[in-house]
């Protein structure tokens, strides 16, 4: 692995919106690539931050870099907007409107990569993987599956390092990228060389004008595809199915993946803790990856890993020492029995029903800035509560979800309360697991799912085996 060299983007010039997790390193690396940026982020504090880092650059890399606000977009040759920041939908930012204006590309730093990749000569390999829920494990398992069978691999993306932080791969490499809705949105020449959508359910439609939109931004992660390339596609869902039927047709190979068996049989499924290639087992999987939602997970990396010339007993090696993802569905904590697991990744109700579904009886504890839909789809798992503890911003609409079936719970709104009272409850009835799954976005309490997270993780392994019941309902 090395560094990209100082000359790929002299004579360019590009403006970067947002100086967060994916800004800050677009700036840095297109400075150091030669490139002039200028900078600018509302928030006071981030433009201090970048200050701090340009002091400790070059001299003549700090001084490509101009922090100002962006008032026109002439002359530039792109514009990367923080993801999080919409040019469309539901209502276009002014700077992209100005981009818009002068016919200058709005870019995600995911396509700047490819270009600097290509730019520096290496001949290196993009694996890109998308869906609704997954995106992150199977990110993480399919990059652990290569660095064990020795290929240089950097992931990133959406997940960890920003995708222009990550560094240069000789041509035996491959990039793993964790690509969102919003990053796919903003794609102009990368082409994956193996692509997977995982599954599709209903998540960020203000930003996509409902389902349809979504579904069609999702299937970008195919755009640009030969007969040379792998398109993986999950066929649990209609919307998938649907997008399978015409991803057979090609130009790409197409390889569908389940977590079970499914009707008609998938090319690549999970059944008894094992990969199955049609209907042949060809590897187990390892304790991290319970559930089928896993499986199918696990599919996907399977499918793309053999793209990618690793061979069966390899990947059964890589799955069988995956560590599992921080934050989805980790044992962080036991006490007297009680089982303590961490799924704060869990940002919406068809990725807590995933976790859900792994366990006979337990003690959720849910809550946060609920999507479209609430808790709805999770009735079915209701009677395997033994009781809900409801946290956040929209605990009383979760709770009136609840109350209409009859399941036990009490709006405690914080973890700093729900964890202690999930202790007490699980020892009381003899429940073995308190579940962290909340089906919410964190950020009316938490920095993000992380921070969320980790104070569960803190607050379970301190928690009181004196600690007094909190039960009833509290509506």
């Amino acid at each position: 692995m090395n560094s990209f060299p100082s000359t790929l983007f002299t004579g360019h010039h590009y403006a970067v919106l947002g100086l967060g997790r994916n800004g800050v390193p677009a700036v840095l690396a297109l400075a150091k690539g030669g490139a002039r940026v200028q900078a600018w982020d509302d928030g006071e504090t981030a433009r201090t931050a970048l200050a701090h880092q340009c002091a400790d650059l070059p001299a003549d890399v700090a001084a490509r870099i101009t922090c100002a606000p962006i008032e026109t977009l002439t002359g530039f040759d792109g514009l990367v907007l923080s993801p999080g920041i919409p040019h469309v939908l539901p209502k276009p930012h002014p700077v992209a409107l100005l981009a818009k204006e002068a016919g200058v590309p709005i870019l995600s730093d995911a396509e700047l990569l490819y270009q600097a990749v290509r730019r520096a000569g290496s001949k290196a390999r993009f694996a890109g993987i998308t869906g609704t829920n997954g995106k992150s494990t199977t990110t993480t398992l399919l990059a652990h599956i290569l660095a064990e069978a020795g290929v240089p691999v950097a992931a990133g993306g959406n997940l960890g390092p920003a995708a222009l932080a990550l560094p240069l791969l000789p041509d035996n490499g491959v990039y793993v990228l964790e690509m969102s809705s919003y990053m796919l949105e903003r794609l102009d020449t990368l082409r994956f060389d193996a692509a997977c959508l995982l599954n599709l359910t209903p998540d960020h439609l203000d930003r996509h004008a409902g389902m349809e939109g979504y579904a069609h931004v999702k299937t970008r992660v195919f755009a640009g595809q030969t007969e040379a390339d792998l398109a993986v596609i999950g066929v649990e869902d209609q919307w998938c199915r649907d997008i399978a039927a015409r991803l057979k047709a090609g130009p790409a190979r197409c390889i569908t993946i389940s977590g079970a068996p499914v009707t008609p049989p998938s090319d690549v499924y999970g059944q008894a803790n094992a990969i199955w290639h049609n209907g042949r087992k060809v590897a187990g999987i390892g304790p991290a990856l319970p559930g089928n939602h896993n499986a199918e997970n696990a599919a996907a990396a399977y499918a793309m890993a053999s793209f990618l010339g690793i061979t069966d007993n390899q990947i059964a090696t890589g799955l069988r020492t995956f560590p599992g993802l921080p934050h989805r569905q980790k044992v962080v904590a036991e006490q007297d029995g009680v089982v303590f697991v961490d799924d704060s990744k869990a940002t919406n109700a068809d990725a807590s029903s995933r976790a859900l579904g792994c366990y006979d009886k337990l003690v959720w504890i849910a809550g946060g800035m609920a999507k479209e839909g609430g808790i709805a789809s999770l009735v079915p798992y209701f009677p395997r509560m033994a009781h809900t503890f409801l946290i956040g911003r929209d605990a009383e609409e979760l709770a009136a979800t609840l109350e209409a079936h009859n399941a036990p719970y009490t709006v405690v709104g914080t973890l700093e309360a729900a964890v202690p009272a999930a202790y007490a409850v699980a020892r009381q009835t003899q429940t073995p697991v308190v579940l962290l799954s909340p089906a919410c976005a964190s950020f009316d309490q938490f920095s993000g799912f992380e921070a969320r997270g980790l104070r569960f993780q803190e607050l379970a392994r301190t928690v009181s085996a004196e600690t007094t019941p909190q039960t009833g309902k509290n509506g």
